[in-house]
């Protein structure tokens, strides 16, 4: 699951701090592989995404922050129970938020919860999450996350094609885990 990284501000939840080291750990360092469409990447922090911050350099602490603030406060991961809440980040992190929390909500529904899949993280959904059975629900936003890349890559076209079968092996290992 990654191990925390060592933070400087005691603001951070200990839940946030486990979640974001999984993210730091399955993100990895510095990257700018072309056929990634977020072009150079460290620690998952993409140029495309933060045009205004210097990624070469860009610190862990740096990144820690950003995940804290445009990532786990701003899309509400700390009103889910803790395992469910890190893998939904994490899959935020890779797939965006909004695809993460439908996986979630759809990973709900196959536990038998009604909810709404649309892509929000709202007060049902999280009601809903605080309601499943833990391993259930985990097994079951697994196989969510997994049948989401498996499409993703399968209807890929154009340019993205190459670089989305390309990514796919990773992205399952990470759905997985």
């Amino acid at each position: 699951m990654g191990t925390a990284p060592a933070a400087t501000n005691e603001k951070y939840t200990p839940e946030f701090l486990i979640a974001v080291g999984r993210v730091l750990s399955n993100e990895g360092g510095y990257s700018s592989d072309p056929l990634d469409p977020g072009g150079a990447t460290r620690f998952g922090i993409s140029a495309r995404a933060y045009p205004g911050v210097d990624i070469a350099s860009l610190t862990r602490d740096d990144a820690v922050k950003i995940y804290w603030r445009d990532w786990w406060l701003k899309f509400g991961f700390a009103r889910l129970p803790a395992a469910a809440a890190a893998k939904t980040f994490d899959l935020a992190v890779n797939m965006g938020p909004a695809h993460a929390i439908e996986c979630l909500q759809r990973a709900l529904r196959a536990c038998g919860h009604r909810v709404s899949e649309d892509g929000a993280l709202g007060a049902g959904t999280a009601l809903a999450a605080s309601r499943a059975d833990p391993a259930a629900l985990t097994s079951a936003l697994r196989s969510e996350a997994a049948a989401y890349y498996r499409v993703a890559a399968a209807l890929a076209r154009g340019p993205r094609a190459d670089a989305d079968r390309e990514f796919l092996s990773g992205w399952l290992n990470r759905a997985y885990e």
